[in-house]
């Protein structure tokens, strides 16, 4: 009747304990229900391992691998023939050498053992049959899950005093932790839980996934819209592999060059922020192509000659017509007439040729022919001869194949003599034809 007392006592103080310790849900408790084994020990102690039940203890974790709390026993010792009703209560700190499903441990306790041969004496521990003891030990917990475990320790109990002895205690039970908290009521400890106050899963450590998309939200840049892992949980409409939040064309696939968004026309500008996507341009002129008047691929900004084509060589002008120029400037650019006479000399055909092949090597060139006439006869009839005198120049070019809008005349009749008519060899040389060394081409 004393033994069902006692252990009525010492699981009140237990339990008394726990609530004397602060209230504090975010630390973890175990309490531990099992079966002990005593061996006396000492020299002049002939003592057999006797059996016992139940062991008691209830303990809280502090940090750091450390733990608290108190144990008390209940069990049957043998002492040289003599069997003794056996209990124990302890403070014990305990601490954890690892962490994992398996966790060994160390420690020690302070409080009293009692061994009596009969229910006599009064009192939970009698000094009669009591000591105070020191202990120290080890223990391992086999965790099943993570509330249960199977305990096993083994510790020494030295006790000095009368009528007590120094002894081994060995104790096998089942553990289960609880206490932690769970503030968002969701199965996973606010110590576990990294979301300890959005309700979660227990796979996603106590964080929800909002989208279902396998990406807890704590985790998920998108977490009410389902995307990919690749993504960190954004969606990707257009599959280019960029998450739409950061896709400038979202509905549109396109390069991260681009951000996201295409370019139609290939000229390195995104379609939207392209001012003409379909035709290829500048990216200084947001993607469109520069005007160019006369379509010479030389863009007006850049054309020294924006209204007639020419060349890049030449920014834009139309290259000069070099051979055509070192021909006006020789002695083959004079065509001698006789005297009153519009016609062309034979021996002026070849070159001639050569005038009509220039202008095909040169397909944009417009030239001048200017007539001319000495002295001889009244000015009104050699201007009108010097007139006649380019016009058949230009007839004979146009019967070669020239055509007529590329050649221009104009008649100067006697006013631009190039040598003294007052000599016949002066007035023959004055009788001419010729584009003049000193005239500008003109250009198409």
């Amino acid at each position: 009747m004393k033994k069902i007392k006692s252990f009525l006592t010492a699981f009140a103080l237990i339990v008394f304990s726990y609530f004397t310790f602060a209230q504090t849900s975010e630390n973890p408790w175990a309490i531990a229900v099992g079966a002990d084994l005593i061996s006396l020990q000492g020299e002049n102690v002939d003592s057999s391992t006797k059996f016992g039940a139940p062991a008691l203890s209830l303990s809280r974790y502090l940090g750091s691998g450390f733990s608290v709390g108190a144990q008390y026993a209940i069990g049957n010792a043998e002492e040289n023939g003599v069997d003794l009703n056996y209990n124990s209560l302890d403070g014990i700190i305990k601490y954890n050498i690892s962490e994992g499903n398996i966790l060994p441990y160390v420690f020690a306790g302070y409080g009293m053992s009692r061994y009596s041969d009969s229910d006599d004496n009064d009192g939970f521990f009698p000094s009669t049959e009591s000591g105070r003891t020191i202990s120290g030990g080890i223990g391992i917990n086999f965790y099943l899950d993570d509330n249960i475990a199977i305990n096993v320790s083994t510790s020494y109990r030295g006790v000095s005093e009368e009528d007590t002895q120094s002894h081994l205690q060995h104790i096998i039970g089942l553990s289960y932790n609880f206490g932690a908290g769970d503030a968002d009521k969701d199965g996973v400890p606010d110590q576990k839980d990294t979301c300890p106050d959005v309700p979660g899963l227990k796979e996603f450590d106590g964080c929800p996934d909002t989208d279902g998309d396998g990406i807890p939200d704590n985790k998920d840049k998108c977490p009410e819209e389902s995307g990919s892992a690749a993504l960190e949980g954004c969606p990707d409409t257009d599959g280019d592999g960029i998450a739409d939040q950061d896709d400038a064309c979202p509905n549109q696939a396109g390069p991260a060059a681009m951000n996201g968004c295409p370019d139609s026309d290939g000229d390195g500008v995104a379609d939207n922020v392209d001012t003409c996507p379909e035709t290829f341009g500048d990216p200084e002129n947001n993607g469109c192509p520069w005007a160019d008047r006369d379509a010479d691929g030389i863009p007006d900004k850049d054309d020294k000659c924006p209204d007639e084509k020419g060349t890049a060589a030449n920014k834009g002008c139309p290259d000069q017509p070099k051979d055509l120029m070192e021909f006006i400037n020789s002695e083959q650019n004079r065509f001698l007439f006789s005297a009153s006479s519009s016609e062309i000399n034979n021996e002026d055909h070849e070159t001639l040729n050569v005038i009509k092949e220039l202008l095909i090597q040169y397909p944009i060139v417009i030239i001048t022919i200017e007539g001319h006439a000495s002295s001889d006869g009244s000015t009104t009839y050699n201007q009108k001869l010097s007139e006649q005198r380019a016009e058949a120049l230009k007839a004979h070019l146009i019967s070669l194949g020239v055509e007529s809008n590329r050649i221009e005349t104009v008649g100067y009749g006697e006013s631009k003599p190039i040598e003294d008519n007052k000599y016949a060899k002066g007035r023959k040389q004055n009788r001419r034809a010729e584009i003049n060394r000193s005239a500008q081409l003109k250009m198409n």
